[in-house]
C-alpha cells in the first residue's frame, strides 16, 4: 500500500514538472514615438528542470522576425538598436528599453534567452509588434462626453500612454478647471500610463465650452517635443437666466425694449403687460432672434402714438428646468421725448437752487444792515451831544438873532458849551464839514465862528458877549 502511494506521488510530481513550458509575457503591440525610447515590459518562465540554470551568465536578446539580432544585453557588437536591460533574468524579468527609435524600426520582435549553459530558447510563439510614429498617441478622456445638470460634481480623467519610462508625458487641462492629481499606472499589457484627474462643479459658464487634455512628450537627445490633445464639448443643463444686457431705449418715434436670455434646453420668451401676455400686433411689434444653441433675444417696440403706462412691462424666460423674469423700469410712454422728461426733472431742482440763493443773499444783506446800524449808533453816541450844542450855537449867529434874549441865558448857554467840551474833549471834524455843507447862505458868519473854535473857548465867549452888548445898546 505504501509503495503504491509513493508511485502515485512521484507520477504527480513528474506531471507537474512536465506541465511547465517555455513562455514569455509581452504586449502584442506598442506604439512608440520617433526620436524617443520604448520600454518593453517582459517576463518569462521555463520548465522547472531549467530553473537552476538561470544564473548571471544569462543574457536577453531581441530579434526581428527574420532572426536578425537587434539587441544583445551582453554583446554590443550584435546590437543595432541601443538599449538597456532593466529586468533581472534570474527573477524571470526580461523588461528592456530600446532607445532613439525611428520609423524604420517598426517591426515584429521576439525575445530569446541565452545562458552559458544548456538553457537557450527563442520565444517565437509570442511576438511583439512595435509601431514607431512621428506623432504620439492621443490621450484618452473619461468620460468621452460630458452631459450633466448645473451643480453636479464632475470628475474627468485624462490618460496618456508612456511608452518611454525615462521620458514621461506632461498632461495639461484647458481651460483650467481646478487642481488636478497625477498618477502613473500600468494597463493590462503592463505598459505605463500617465493619468491626470480633475474635479469641479458643473456651471452654466461651462456650457458649450471645449475642454481639452494635452499630452506633451519630450524626445531624447534634445529633439523637438511633440504634443497631442483630446477634446470634448461640455453640455450643461441649466434654468434660464435674463442677461444683464437687457434694457430699453427710446426716441421720438418709439420705445424699444430688448430681453436676452440663456438656458439649456433653449428657453422661450414671453412679454407681459399688467400681468397679461403681449403678442405681436399693430400696437406692439415683437421679434425673436436665436443667439446660439442656448441663447434667445426678443425685442418689443411700442409706437409713441400709443400713450400708455408701461410700468408693468415684464419679460419672462422659461424652459423645463425653471424660469426667470425681468421687470423693465418704464414709467410712461407719452409724446414727450426723453430730453423733455429730463427737463421736467431738472426744473424743480433749478427752482430750489434759486430759492436757496435768494435766502442766502437776504440773510447776508440783513447781517450787513445790522452791523451798519450798530456802527452808526456808536458814532452818534460818541458825537451826538457836541453836535447838538454846536448846532444850537451856529443857528444863533448874526442874521438869526433871538429877540429878547437875556444875558443870563447867554451865560448859561456858554457854561453848557464849556461843560460839553470838557465831557467830549475829542471832536471829529468830518461831521462838522458835513453840517456846513448843508447850511444856507445867510449862515456864513455862524460858519466862520465855528471854524475858529480851535483858537480857544474864550473867543467864543467874547464873540457872544459882543453881540449881546449890541443888542443892549439898541
Amino acid at each position: 500500500m505504501a509503495t503504491a502511494l509513493t508511485v502515485l506521488l512521484t507520477v504527480s510530481l513528474l506531471q507537474g514538472a512536465l506541465c511547465v513550458e517555455f513562455k514569455v509575457i509581452i504586449p502584442q503591440t506598442i506604439d512608440a514615438l520617433s526620436g524617443s525610447c520604448v520600454t518593453i515590459p517582459c517576463s518569462f518562465d521555463v520548465p522547472n528542470i531549467h530553473k537552476p540554470k538561470l544564473d548571471s551568465t544569462c543574457r536577453a536578446v531581441w530579434k526581428i522576425h527574420r532572426g536578425t539580432v537587434v539587441f544583445n544585453s551582453r554583446d554590443p557588437h550584435q546590437t543595432t538598436i541601443q538599449g538597456t536591460l532593466i529586468g533581472d533574468l534570474t527573477r524571470k524579468n526580461c523588461t528592456t528599453t530600446l532607445n532613439n527609435m525611428q520609423t524604420a524600426h517598426s517591426n515584429t520582435y521576439a525575445f530569446r534567452l541565452e545562458c552559458n549553459n544548456a538553457l537557450k530558447y527563442s520565444f517565437w510563439l509570442s511576438t511583439l509588434k512595435i509601431s514607431v510614429k512621428d506623432d504620439p498617441p492621443r490621450p484618452t478622456l473619461t468620460p468621452s462626453t460630458l452631459r450633466v445638470k448645473e451643480g453636479a460634481s464632475v470628475s474627468l480623467v485624462c490618460s496618456a500612454p508612456a511608452p518611454c519610462r525615462s521620458h514621461l508625458p506632461t498632461l495639461t487641462w484647458t481651460p483650467g478647471l481646478g487642481l488636478s492629481q497625477e498618477t502613473l499606472q500600468e494597463n493590462e499589457d503592463k505598459i505605463e500610463v500617465k493619468t491626470s484627474v480633475v474635479n469641479f462643479t458643473a456651471s452654466h459658464q461651462h456650457q458649450g465650452k471645449t475642454i481639452s487634455c494635452t499630452a506633451t512628450y519630450n524626445k531624447q537627445e534634445g529633439s523637438a517635443e511633440s504634443a497631442v490633445s483630446t477634446r470634448l464639448t461640455a453640455n450643461i443643463s441649466f434654468a434660464p437666466q435674463i442677461l444683464p444686457s437687457s434694457d430699453c431705449t427710446n426716441d421720438e418715434a418709439q420705445l424699444n425694449c430688448s430681453c436676452k436670455t440663456a438656458g439649456n434646453p433653449s428657453p422661450t420668451l414671453q412679454w407681459y403687460l399688467d400681468g397679461s401676455p403681449v403678442n405681436h400686433s399693430d400696437i406692439f411689434s415683437i421679434s425673436y432672434e436665436f443667439l446660439n444653441d442656448t441663447g434667445l433675444r426678443s425685442i418689443i417696440a411700442v409706437s409713441r402714438h400709443e400713450e400708455r403706462d408701461l410700468s408693468t412691462l415684464l419679460c419672462r424666460s422659461y424652459n423645463s428646468l425653471g424660469s426667470a423674469s425681468q421687470l423693465f423700469c418704464v414709467n410712461s410712454l407719452g409724446p414727450e421725448t426723453s430730453a423733455n422728461s429730463q427737463d421736467r426733472v431738472m426744473f424743480p431742482v433749478f427752482i430750489t437752487t434759486v430759492f436757496t440763493l435768494l435766502v442766502l443773499v437776504c440773510a447776508l444783506l440783513f447781517v450787513i444792515r445790522i452791523r451798519r446800524t450798530q456802527h452808526n449808533l456808536q458814532e452818534s453816541q460818541r458825537t451826538g451831544d457836541t453836535s447838538r450844542v454846536m448846532s444850537q450855537l451856529l443857528t444863533s449867529g448874526e442874521g438869526n438873532e433871538i429877540p429878547n434874549t437875556k444875558e443870563e441865558d447867554i451865560y448859561v448857554n456858554s457854561e453848557a458849551l464849556r461843560q460839553a467840551d470838557v465831557a467830549h474833549p475829542t471832536i471829529i471834524s468830518e461831521p462838522k464839514c458835513t453840517n456846513l455843507q448843508g447850511m444856507r447862505p445867510n449862515d456864513a458868519e455862524g460858519a466862520r465862528k465855528s471854524s475858529e473854535k480851535e483858537k480857544g473857548k474864550t473867543d467864543i465867549y467874547s464873540s457872544v458877549n459882543r453881540k449881546t452888548r449890541k443888542k443892549t445898546e439898541r
